[in-house]
């Protein structure tokens, strides 16, 4: 058996100097490390959710692992006008003035629309005292840092418009576009409007800072619409629209809840939205896209409100007006379209997405709406309002007259058993409301009106169906704009308000007063006679503030009534009055 070499102590350390080399490698190869990034000057999501304002300078440099900094974004290029100044954009339809401080609207004019005032002037849907004390007008840019905000809405904008800057006090027909563009060097702000021949007005408007996008809203600021009507204030409210669901939100329920002043979020995303007053609408809708189909644009809401000091009969008094901002969640591009106009339902309806549902009639749309469009229809052969309003309550009572007819056989015939109704209820008198043998009386009377085929409401139903209809109309006057400032004759200027000297709603007192008298009451009590004798100054003293429009169907009703109560007199003459027993005096 050889006998075995050992290794000398020499080679031993060469073998193992060779592997622990092979080791290193290989664990260098296999595991590489990481290749460090340099960060950008401003992280895009840093510069979204807290910009910094262009005072306090350019973002701050970042650093690397090797202790380098990195190099700051080109700044861009500082554009701003010298001077204050405007221009008018104007059509058929609307005047409105532009400012280049801020690149806001100052007035927004419906041409063919006065206001309440007296004298009447051209409709101005921006309200001028509450922006100037809010500090803030229409499409001013909501962003989320408030200096950044600030900057961009008293900034002085650059106004083009076909490659040329308009002079001041510039009026451009439309179709016109124009651009506002304003950038510090860091914050750039551009708009681009385009109007056209229709309610509508195109804007896109971008916002960015060092570059990066950011997100932004679009204003509507210091209340809206008839600043002179009634009550105008709780008039206007913000709405909008998910899923083909209208919502309107009262003053009271924007912003955070018991700070309505502090901007906050109305939950959801939406398909449209806006601000309103009852006659016209301020509505922020989605684009269309290239195939011109409207964009999926889901848009976000803010409301808020501000504390709008005036002066009524001398007095000083806050009326809280309503604020909105429409926007997108993400940032980016703002692009909308603008629908400031009347409330008109045809001209609504041709809305893309429609916005007729702004015309609310409540739970009696089902009869405030057919009767709306019978009203439009009738006023193509007759050129007054009023004169179709008479026309069609004399064709309602035309309708209505068999189920009248009914009315007076009913009440005849309850006119003839009066005397034993009257014999029951006397056999009773004694007896009070609560005690149970009152009960007994009810039995006896409806059995005579059993036995004689008399139905109780019978005499009731042509007061029951009118009372549906004058809701209707009520609310067809009350929110239609084709009907507002609409007169009829001599002094009622506009159907949708009150009379001004209640004289219509005296004479329709007076002319229910004298259908009562003609309409006979068999078997009531004196209590009730006493209640009927003063229906007519209640109704009388309760449509004296609704509108005209509504006295003008009552009384015409009233006046066709009394007209057919005389021809069944004359045609159905009531049962003659029973005689009195043998033995008594007459």
């Amino acid at each position: 058996m050889s006998e075995r070499k050992e290794m000398s102590t020499e080679m031993r350390s060469l073998i193992a100097a060779v592997l622990c080399l092979i080791v290193i490698a290989a664990w260098s190869m296999i595991y590489k490390p990481p290749v460090q990034l340099q960060p950008p000057a401003t992280p895009p999501a840093a510069a979204t959710m807290n910009p910094v304002s262009p005072a306090a300078g350019t973002a701050s440099p970042s650093t690397n692992g090797a202790g380098k900094t990195a190099a700051p974004a080109a700044p861009l290029t500082m554009r701003a006008a010298t001077s204050e100044n405007s221009v008018v954009i104007e059509s058929d339809l609307y005047r409105v003035e532009i400012s280049n401080r801020g690149g806001v609207v100052r007035s927004w004019q419906l041409k063919k629309f006065t206001d309440d005032n007296k004298p009447p002037r051209t409709l101005d849907l921006v309200h001028p005292a509450a922006a100037q004390q809010s500090g803030s007008w229409p499409f001013a840019v909501a962003l989320d840092d408030a200096q950044l905000e600030a900057s961009a809405n008293g900034a002085l904008f650059e106004i083009t418009s076909a490659g040329k800057m308009p002079a001041a006090g510039t009026v451009l027909q439309a179709p016109v576009e124009i651009t506002l563009a304003w950038s510090d060097g860091h914050l750039e702000v551009t708009k681009q409007l385009k109007f056209d021949s229709t309610y509508i007005v195109d804007v896109k408007t971008t916002a960015t800072l060092d570059g990066t996008p950011l997100r932004m809203s679009l204003i509507w600021p210091g209340g809206f619409g008839d600043i002179t009507a009634y009550r105008a204030a709780v008039q206007t409210q913000i709405f909008t629209s998910a899923a083909g669901k209208l919502n309107t939100l009262a003053a009271k329920n924007l912003g955070k809840p018991g700070q309505t002043t502090t901007r906050a979020p109305v939950a959801g995303t939406f398909d449209f939205a806006g601000i309103e007053d009852l006659y016209f609408a301020a509505a922020f809708l989605p684009p269309f896209n290239a195939r011109g189909d409207l964009t999926d644009l889901p848009l976000t809401v803010t409301g808020w409100t501000f504390p709008h000091e005036t002066t009524v009969d001398g007095k000083t008094e806050t009326e809280i007006v309503p604020q909105v901002a429409v926007g997108i969640a993400t940032p980016g591009p703002l692009d909308l379209r603008v629908y400031a106009g009347p409330k008109s339902i045809d001209g609504l309806k041709l809305t893309h997405p429609a916005l007729n549902s702004l015309v609310q009639f409540g739970w009696w749309g089902f009869i405030a709406e057919p009767m709306f469009y019978s009203l439009m229809w009738l006023h193509k052969y007759v050129s007054n309002y009023g004169w179709a309003i008479v026309l069609i309550t004399i064709g309602i009572n035309m309708v209505m007259f068999p189920l009248k007819v009914k009315s007076m056989r009913a009440m005849q015939k309850m006119q003839k058993v009066a005397p034993e109704v009257k014999a029951i209820q006397e056999k009773y008198k004694k007896y009070s409301m609560r005690d149970p043998r009152k009960a007994e009386m009810n039995k006896e009377v409806m059995a005579v009106y059993s036995r004689e085929g008399i139905n109780p409401l019978g005499s009731c139903w042509p007061t029951l169906i009118q009372m549906p209809i004058w809701f209707g109309l009520y609310r067809m006057l009350a929110n239609t704009i084709e009907l507002r400032h609409t007169p009829w004759f001599g002094w009622i200027h506009d159907l949708s308000a009150h009379d001004p000297y209640f004289i219509l709603p005296v004479v329709m007192a007076i002319s229910m007063y004298f259908m009562q008298k003609m309409t006979p009451t068999p078997g009531m009590d004196p209590a009730q006679a006493k209640m009927m004798a003063i229906t007519p100054l209640i109704f009388g003293g309760m449509f004296a503030l609704y509108p005209s429009g509504l006295s003008v169907y009552i009384l015409t009703s009233n006046v066709v009534g009394i007209g057919q109560q005389w021809y069944l007199y004359r045609t159905s003459p009531p049962p003659p009055k029973p005689s009195k027993g043998p033995g008594k005096k007459k």
